[in-house]
């Protein structure tokens, strides 16, 4: 950089990515905010579902048999729901590195 001009383009230019790098940060927290609602409105209406067919089970065997596959398929949607979070924070770091990763290929 050999003038002014030069670092204050070289200064604009690495402020507008990381804008944009902080707006893909933004855009990758807004999904998985509505991927926590979405599990969160499921995971209850799953709850209430199985809290109705406890209140009918008309043997303890019954009401265990009832629990246990509501168990497993509670944890079957939460590991689903979680790995499905952990890949939209994963996609939305390197969304969010790349206008930082171009300002300085750019600046070496």
């Amino acid at each position: 950089m050999s003038s002014f001009e030069d670092i204050q383009k070289f200064t604009k230019d690495t402020f507008d990515k990381q804008v944009e790098s902080f707006g893909e940060l933004q855009k990758g927290a807004q999904s998985v905010i509505a991927e926590i609602a979405d599990y969160s409105k499921k995971a209850l209406e799953a709850n209430a579902a199985v809290f109705q067919k406890l209140s009918g089970a008309k043997s303890l065997d019954t009401a265990l048999e009832i629990h246990s596959e509501f168990a497993k398929t509670a944890y079957e949607s939460l590991v689903h729901h979680l790995t499905k979070v952990g890949t939209i924070a994963t996609d939305a770091a390197k969304d969010a590195y790349k206008p930082i990763e171009a300002a300085i290929s750019r600046a070496s």
